[in-house]
């Protein structure tokens, strides 16, 4: 395993000054750099990885939300209970009975003789307030649980015809796909007070909405095999291109790890956006401007889980590019590493433990996908579990002696050292004689650029060696 490039500062700038001291000046460590071939290869892969990255994500929106049958009826349930989307339906279904029923006519059978007259009226006064009344309807459960049957039959219709197969009670025709309300329209008419005799007389098609026609049907089919195909294989392509781009970035590696990570945190933002974006078009573009608002509604609800996945990819680019950071060579970097050290190094268990809270508090989180399921949660618990070893591995090659830095502990031993040796006599204090002042003060600089001695650290030792 290669050392951090952090990790090689300081050891550089510690041979240096051992060099320094013990004779000539020795040449700097040479750093290694690509080649401009490997260099645009590394960069090309990381490239090509997050454009098939925004697949990727497509390609789990449509798995994880649009063919599962639970996260179907998980949206529909969302979509009937929003009060806009409720208020639309409700004068659709209005205008469905409206415009299939007599309901002028069915009125004037039902009043004496003397009234029949203000049949038409009474309807027509009636229109508005049975909106109202069929907003109220589908606000009780019942009637809810009716249109969620009604759009999980359409959705295992859908999903049939585009694997190409029928189900039980399913017949795909000739490829069309519609939602069937009519059952919604009867019992509309029912609670109106209409006769049976005038709701049979209801043509099959009234409340039927098409999803989808059978001149769609055959793209349909090709994109749907092609992104449950690219679901399966896509996640591993990318991966493998990332991790073929560390693998050739010799010498730079952790750049390259940062580089991904801002990749992840690009490909997520873009998601985000780009879902807004398109649903503000396709709203604008194909729904009338009355029903504008609740088909927004209804784009960001069946669009929720899409949302989840780019800012979970946010996330996971975020932590990536932290880690990154924090194991580069800047003085920030190296004061945090320097800091937790001493726990890392000399108390594993403690340090173990606040990790494994923090993974506790992840779960209970469940911010991502990842973190509700055993896999998800599995594999999140694999890699923390080598990113801490690994962590600790390198804490202890960058900062052997933790028991003099950073803990407070470690301070006290180190100024109790001091008062003891200030105590010995003159004659086992070791004199200017064995390293000059020059090699001490230039000793002392290297350690203060490498991050391992503070400025205010440097003061004080430059201080007791010029006394």
């Amino acid at each position: 395993m290669r050392a951090r490039p952090g990790l090689l500062f300081c050891t550089g700038m510690a041979a240096e000054a051992t060099a320094r001291a013990s004779g000539p000046v020795a040449a700097p460590t040479h750093v290694a750099r690509l080649s401009r071939g490997r260099h645009w290869a590394v960069w090309g892969l990381i490239v090509a990885a997050s454009l098939l990255g925004l697949l990727l994500v497509l390609a789990t929106w449509v798995n994880r939300q649009m063919v599962s049958d639970s996260s179907w009826n998980k949206t529909s349930t969302q979509i009937v209970q929003d009060g806009q989307v409720r208020s639309a339906l409700s004068v659709y279904l209005v205008n469905e009975l409206y415009d299939n029923v007599n309901v002028a006519g069915a009125l004037e059978q039902r009043l004496p003789t003397n009234l029949r007259p203000l049949a038409a009226p009474a309807a027509a006064a009636l229109r508005q307030p049975a909106a109202q009344g069929v907003d109220f309807l589908l606000a009780r459960p019942r009637v809810q649980q009716a249109f969620v049957d009604a759009s999980a039959l359409a959705h295992r219709e859908l999903v049939n015809v585009l694997e190409n197969k029928t189900g039980a009670g399913i017949q795909t025709g000739n490829g069309t796909v519609t939602l069937d309300l009519s059952a919604l329209v009867k019992d509309l008419g029912t609670q109106l007070g209409l006769p049976s005799s005038a709701l049979d007389k209801i043509p099959p098609d009234t409340g039927v909405i098409t999803v989808m026609h059978s001149n769609q049907l055959s793209a349909a089919q090709t994109g749907f095999r092609a992104l449950r195909i690219l679901s399966i294989w896509l996640f591993v392509l990318v991966m493998a291109m990332f991790g073929l781009a560390l693998y050739l970035a010799t010498g730079i590696r952790r750049r390259t790890l940062r580089n991904i990570g801002w990749a992840f945190v690009f490909v997520g933002i873009l998601t985000v956006v780009a879902r807004n974006q398109i649903g503000n078009y396709a709203v604008t573009s194909l729904s009338p401007i009355q029903y504008r608002g609740p088909a927004n509604h209804i784009w960001v609800i069946g669009t929720s889980t899409l949302g989840e996945i780019g800012w979970a990819t946010v996330f996971y680019g975020a932590i990536g590019v932290f880690g990154a950071v924090l194991a580069g060579p800047t003085r920030a970097a190296t004061a945090v590493r320097r800091w937790i050290a001493p726990t890392v190094n000399d108390r594993p268990g403690i340090a173990a433990a606040a990790v494994a809270f923090v993974y506790l508090l992840l779960i209970m989180w469940g911010g991502t996908h990842a973190l509700r399921t055993p896999f998800g949660i599995l594999i999140l618990g694999g890699l923390l579990t080598i990113g801490v070893v690994a962590f600790r591995r390198e804490s202890m090659r960058e900062f052997p002696d933790t028991g003099a830095v950073g803990s407070p502990l470690g301070a006290l031993t180190a100024a109790a050292g001091r008062v003891h040796a200030s105590r010995k006599p003159a004659s086992t204090v070791p004199t200017h004689d064995d390293r000059s002042t020059a090699e001490e003060l230039d000793h002392l600089g290297s350690l203060r650029e490498s991050g391992v001695l503070t400025d205010e650290e440097f003061t004080r030792a430059k201080e007791r060696v010029l006394a």
